[in-house]
């Protein structure tokens, strides 16, 4: 399918490791001209070489989205080239060990801001332009605890419920103009970082020693759905494509769960 992506260009925040990363290489791939982001300049860059060298078009900018000063920096580095017709919020941080009781107010404003203002910064620095031109995408990247949350992770749960909402709102601010709102609420994401969390998790909770032995046992125990395993990045980077494509311009306002069917929280 020809997604009609040539000619976008695509800035997808957080993207200079894990799930984002994946999103601006199949964005690539797809025709579209894309701003890789991160704070660390060095795998930015080897990210956007990696897209170049595969023959697509990338770009960096770096800057910490968590400040305004930052975001300004963000928005002068990925306006260089053209305006951003796609923008994807992927940036966000997560604490898997972070309870009630041991998670201060503080902690709990920093990951607000980190998770849900860094994209209202995005937003009112790029798509007024989007809604100028008549024509643009704004995605969120959240999590199935935004609407299934449990007891841990609690401010994280909160922070992408959050987003979820923010999509919405915004597709209500954005009515008739072109630009289109929506959020992914992913389950499990298997990265790098994930797979080494969960072998080491696994072996001291005995469900084996090779990841083939302990996914299916750490699916169970920690978000049991009916696939049966844990999403691939590219099974979320794919959706993204899409839900950025002309091809999807009659689906606003809605949060759409990549999940394999997660039945308990």
């Amino acid at each position: 399918m020809d997604l009609q992506l040539n000619g976008k260009r695509a800035l997808v925040t957080g993207s200079s490791t894990g799930l984002g990363e994946e999103i601006a290489k199949v964005l690539a791939a797809e025709g579209a001209a894309v701003v890789v982001h991160g704070r660390d300049e060095a795998r930015a860059t080897a990210v956007a070489q990696a897209i170049r060298e595969d023959g697509g078009e990338a770009t960096v900018a770096i800057g910490d989205l968590g400040t305004d000063a930052g975001a300004d920096a963000v928005r002068a580095a990925s306006g260089a080239d053209g305006p951003v017709d796609i923008l994807v919020n992927n940036l966000g941080t997560y604490n898997p060990e972070a309870a009630w009781v041991t998670t201060p107010p503080a902690d709990w404003s920093e990951i607000y801001n980190t998770n849900v203002v860094s994209s209202v910064r995005t937003i009112q620095r790029f798509v007024p332009d989007m809604r100028e031109r008549g024509w643009g995408r704004v995605i969120q990247i959240s999590s199935v605890l935004g609407e299934l949350p449990m007891a841990s992770q609690p401010h994280y749960a909160a922070t992408n419920a959050a987003r979820n909402n923010l999509a919405a709102s915004l597709a209500r601010e954005l009515k008739h103009t072109g630009v289109t709102s929506n959020s992914v609420a992913a389950g499990g994401i298997l990265t790098p970082g994930t797979q080494a969390y969960l072998l080491d998790l696994g072996k001291r909770s005995g469900w084996g020693e090779t990841w083939e032995e302990i996914e299916p046992n750490a699916v169970g125990a920690l978000a049991p759905n009916d696939v049966g395993r844990i999403g691939r990045r590219r099974d979320y980077a794919d959706l993204v494509a899409f839900l950025a494509s002309p091809l999807a311009g009659y689906i606003t306002g809605t949060t759409l769960r990549v999940d394999g069917g997660w039945y308990d929280a």
